[in-house]
């Protein structure tokens, strides 16, 4: 045990825990009630309850996760009894505590809560459809966040716990920003449990790290301590210090010995947590044992899989239960949960007077706060992004014309929390007058210091957490935070890049993905939440840094990944609609991906409302031979190869800008057969330094790239791969020569790569 962890064996003293003491030390409001834990044989009963109540849901359709959620049984009745501050019948109350399942594969245990709390949704009838076929289900195999009481989506273990740090740090921004003395309006606690892998993950840990650092002291870390994991115990792949571990931190240890069957000092502990002073995030280690009460209890094999029929049984006789019943729970079990119901509306009554008396006291606080509450922008967002004739007509990086665009919306509206993976100087985030969001006592020796009211943040190198967080923030109260993250493109994807082609399977299933952004930036898709990545150094363009920074297969990904909008501007104009289009999509995260070097300004051509529709006609031209799509920072190449083929090669060529598949996936057939000249005849080619994939559905041949790239200044690592005006135009005319002769059927079920040279 480490020497900061304080032992929580027993609470044998507390006769009557003194909940409303211990709220109000920690800035709440609370009921005049205590709680009684001295009915050791109904808690007896409902532990029996719960435990065969999962081994029974696991057997009916010979499947699930049973072990940790018996051995967390304790653990549950503690924290949805007697501890977390939340209401059933009202699951979106804005000032509820926060609950936060990381290790999500034990979903049975937080849905058998949710029933015996009395969530309206989660019947009986629903449980039982746990891995059943039923369509109608709302038992998934791990939580999902569509369904009511479920704050996130945690699948892959260490994510959830990220999210938590998000909604600790939302907890701490808002309060820091509308508390007043005597006005608590933001108090809420983020309760998270977790398991023995989420402590292996590495954006877990980078988690950990910046909740330490924050001294987020709204965060209570639950360790369902009971050392297995799927191959076998803990110790087999690790053995370091739990406890020491987190203290250095920068977190407060409690322990409890006895997580089995000890309610009692299981609720001193997170009552404790709560009420804590230390100013840190409190990590409760509770020590559990894995399929207590079954033959397997202690041993892998209780970690994922149904215990059998006969097993069942003999859990049941063990519990004194009839082993011919299945599904049973008594009245006294439902009733032992009764007053809960009861307890939330007071929660919810007490904050609504105090939201009240809080509109007379500070009335143009409290207006803002009810927008913040509702969703809503604090400002009117359209209003603020600059006009055209605001940007720059000389060549301009698109990452410094994203700066253009979010700065102004980033200082007026209250709603946007902007940071970067340590890249502040690259990515051009930062708006005059900013406020770092950062522990007030912090003196960093750089000099730059915050408080919890900032809205800049500084990640540090840590992508795959930044991400993840960010998706908490997003998720704390739908619309309440806009988190706005930045970093280079390639470190949305992977912690390292193989020097061999890979396989197009393997990047769209994300298997190359590890470390890096990718998974969280996808969590984020599949929870619809709506969160801006700014993705500079988007291209070979980048240069010197080489291979290792220079995307090319990762638009492949995101322009294949469902619900993201993946947007390539051009110059600073399509960066605004890029904004624009971002900013509308309420239930879908966006990735704007920007260029290192600058880029040719286009304002009598490119239009933001034509980012909007996902692509648009850049330049029209009457009787055209082919049609170019130039996308982002290889529009340029684009407009000189139209340029090359009127003047040496005697054809015309009309452009279309296409910044976003999915945006033009939505627009009317006749849009988009308009655009792209379905009924003209005639080829089309799309120019851009990626690879091909995913351009098929659009354009009959594709000038891209077949490799990763090169270690060369931008504007040479363009040259070596065939990025010239004059080539690109001298390959296309071969292209539509040859189509002329063999007629446009001869392109049907065939793509023609135009950039063919070997690197």
């Amino acid at each position: 045990m480490a020497p900061s962890a304080v032992p929580l064996e027993t609470a044998s003293a507390l006769d009557h825990l003194p909940v409303k003491a211990a709220n109000k030390a920690n800035g709440q409001n609370a009921t005049n009630y205590d709680l009684q834990l001295k009915d050791v044989e109904t808690t007896s009963l409902v532990l029996r309850t719960f435990r065969c109540l999962i081994a029974d849901l696991c057997e009916q359709f010979k499947g699930g996760h049973p072990g940790s959620a018996m051995g967390m049984a304790a653990i549950g009745i503690a924290l949805w009894k007697y501890v977390m501050r939340y209401s059933p019948e009202n699951p979106n109350f804005f000032n509820r505590d926060r609950f936060v399942l990381s290790n999500g594969h034990t979903c049975l245990w937080q849905y058998t809560f949710m029933h015996l709390v009395g969530y309206k949704i989660m019947t009986l009838d629903q449980l039982k459809s746990y891995h059943s076929t039923r369509t109608d289900s709302i038992c998934p195999g791990h939580p999902e966040i569509e369904h009511e009481g479920i704050e996130v989506t945690t699948g892959p273990l260490g994510q959830g716990i990220a999210n938590a740090v998000g909604l600790a740090m939302a907890t701490k921004h808002l309060a820091a920003s509308y508390n007043k003395p005597g006005f608590d309006v933001v108090s809420n606690t983020t309760w998270c449990m977790i398991g023995d892998a989420c402590l292996q993950e590495g954006v877990a840990l980078e988690a950990i790290s910046l909740a330490g650092h924050w001294r987020l002291d709204s965060l209570v870390v639950i360790y369902d301590n009971n050392q297995i994991t799927c191959d076998g115990s803990v110790d087999l792949a690790n053995t370091e210090d739990v406890n020491a571990k987190m203290a250095a931190s920068g977190w407060e240890v409690l322990e409890v010995a006895d997580g089995n069957n000890d309610v009692e000092a299981i609720v001193a502990a997170l009552v404790r947590a709560r009420a804590s002073t230390s100013g840190k995030p409190v990590f409760v280690n509770i020590k559990t044992t894995i399929g207590v009460g079954s033959r397997v209890a202690g041993d892998a094999k209780a970690h994922g899989a149904a215990f059998g029929a006969e097993e069942v049984a003999n859990i049941k006789r063990a519990a004194d239960f009839d082993p011919e019943k299945s599904f049973v729970v008594s009245d006294a079990v439902y009733d032992f949960f009764g007053e809960v119901k009861t307890r939330g509306r007071e929660f919810e009554r007490e904050w609504e007077e105090l939201v009240t008396a809080y509109g007379e006291e500070h009335p143009d606080l409290a207006s803002e706060f009810a927008l913040r509450v509702k969703g809503e922008f604090t400002d009117d967002w359209a209003s603020v992004i600059p006009p055209k004739e605001n940007f720059p007509t000389a060549p301009t990086a698109s990452r410094k014309s994203a700066g253009l665009v979010c700065n102004p919306l980033a200082a007026r509206l209250k709603t946007f929390m902007v940071g970067t993976a340590d890249l502040s100087p690259s990515v051009n985030m930062i708006w005059k007058g900013k406020t770092d969001f950062q522990h007030p006592d912090l003196r960093p020796s750089c000099g730059i210091t915050g408080d919890y009211t900032g809205r800049y943040i500084h990640w540090g190198i840590r992508e795959h957490a930044m991400a993840a967080i960010s998706n908490g923030l997003a998720a704390f109260n739908k619309g309440t935070i806009l988190p706005v993250t930045s970093s280079f493109f390639m470190f949305y994807l992977v912690s390292h890049v193989r020097q061999i082609p890979p396989t197009w399977a393997a990047v769209l299933t994300g298997s190359l993905s590890s470390q890096y952004a990718a998974p969280a930036v996808r969590m984020g898709a599949l929870q619809r939440l709506r969160t801006i990545h700014i993705a500079t150094h988007d291209s070979i363009g980048t240069g010197e840094d080489g291979p290792t920074h220079q995307p090319i297969e990762l638009a492949a990904l995101y322009r294949a990944m469902p619900n993201l909008l993946y947007i390539r501007p051009a110059d600073s104009e399509e960066t605004a609609g890029a904004f624009i289009g971002a900013l509308s999509a309420s239930d879908t995260p966006s990735i704007i991906s920007l260029s290192r070097q600058n880029l040719t300004q286009y304002p009598e051509h490119s239009r933001r409302d034509g980012v909007a529709r996902g692509a648009y006609v850049f330049i029209e031209q009457a009787d055209a031979d082919v049609t170019l799509i130039g996308v982002g920072s290889e529009m340029g190449f684009a407009v000189r190869a139209r340029d090359v083929l009127r003047e040496k090669h005697g054809l015309r060529a009309r452009i279309v800008s296409f910044p976003c598949q999915r945006l033009f996936e939505g627009q009317p057939r006749e849009y988009k057969a308009e655009v792209l000249g379905y009924r003209a005849g005639i080829p089309r080619v799309v120019i851009e330094a990626y690879a091909v994939n995913g351009w098929e559905r659009y354009a009959d041949a594709g000038y891209s790239m077949g490799s990763f790239g090169h270690s060369l200044p931008g504007a040479a690592a363009y040259k070596y791969f065939g990025y010239d005006g004059d080539l690109i135009a001298e390959r296309v005319s071969k292209f539509v020569r040859v189509v002329k002769s063999e007629g446009i059927e001869s392109l049907r079920g065939e793509f023609r790569d135009l950039n063919v040279t070997e690197h």
